[in-house]
């Protein structure tokens, strides 16, 4: 079933197409369907500036840097839903798309890419993935390739 995702742009310096939402509306719903959620789902993704969100991870991890994705899950293994669509609530990610274009250079692969893995990413975190822990980690990763190859964004 398709997510509801609601994209909102809160930055200036990058151009949000339709194509970027497309892609992030893709890349929600094939988590959601690798990860076997059948239910209908909402999630909030915002983009934002570095200085944006070095806010937000001061604010709400206590760290004073700028950061690529943030995820605020709602849930865990229980999901209130929303009482207009009955959709389950997942939660908010929020991407700094200027981080996103400095990764992709610095890994060598397109904005499309990192932004596609930023927001997979986030999904699993909103989903009850965490990666504390190396085992956690190793876990998370190859779900998160898993997902990424189904739909075609792979580093190759």
């Amino acid at each position: 079933m398709k997510p509801i995702v609601n994209i909102y742009n809160r930055q200036r310096k990058f151009s949000v197409s339709g194509d970027l939402k497309s892609l992030v509306e893709c890349c929600c719903e094939a988590a959601l369907e690798c990860e076997g959620f059948d239910d209908l789902a909402t999630v909030d993704v915002t983009f934002v500036s570095n200085r944006k969100i070095r806010e937000y991870n001061r604010q709400y991890r206590n760290i004073d840097r700028a950061t690529d994705v943030l995820s605020f899950p709602l849930g865990g293994e229980y999901f209130e839903a929303d009482p207009d669509t009955g959709a389950a609530l997942l939660g908010d990610i929020v991407i700094s798309l200027e981080r996103a274009a400095e990764q992709a250079e610095e890994y060598g692969h397109s904005f499309e890419r990192e932004v596609g893995f930023l927001t997979v990413h986030s999904m699993l975190h909103l989903l009850g993935y965490d990666h504390i822990d190396e085992a956690e980690g190793d876990v998370m990763r190859a779900r998160e390739k898993k997902i990424l190859k189904k739909i075609g964004l792979t580093r190759d």
